[in-house]
């Protein structure tokens, strides 16, 4: 784990991983698991924590839109944003209210942000 916040917490793993069902001899011939050296950015939201599918995706909209504004300032590494934390839906009763797409991209900034300044 690289970085996390209340709601949020951010992985990193090297791009240059093999296929873990790739016997150790055959290796060397097999491809990478991700041919372009760039940066990727996944996001993970469990129906645990976020029941309703439009809340989710809403939730991985803001993730993939603050996610591209890191993107220099992050290594060639395959990242994942997960949901850690369920809203509360007290707080938040539409899925798709401006409060809560506010306290989502903010919380995702200051992931992100800890994640840039994390060796």
């Amino acid at each position: 784990m690289v970085a996390k916040t209340t709601h949020f917490a951010l992985h990193r793993n090297a791009l240059e991983a093999r296929p873990a069902t790739v016997p150790p001899e055959a290796s060397a011939k097999a491809p990478a698991l991700f041919g372009v050296q760039a940066m990727w950015i996944g996001a993970m939201v469990p129906k645990r924590w976020a029941k309703r599918a439009v809340t989710r995706n809403a939730i991985k909209r803001q993730i993939y839109a603050v996610s591209a504004d890191f993107a220099d300032q992050y290594p060639q590494a395959a990242f994942v944003v997960r949901l850690r934390r369920a809203f509360p839906r007290t707080e938040f009763v539409s899925a798709v209210s401006e409060p809560l797409r506010q306290a989502v991209r903010a919380e995702v900034q200051a992931l992100m942000r800890a994640g840039a300044k994390a060796p």
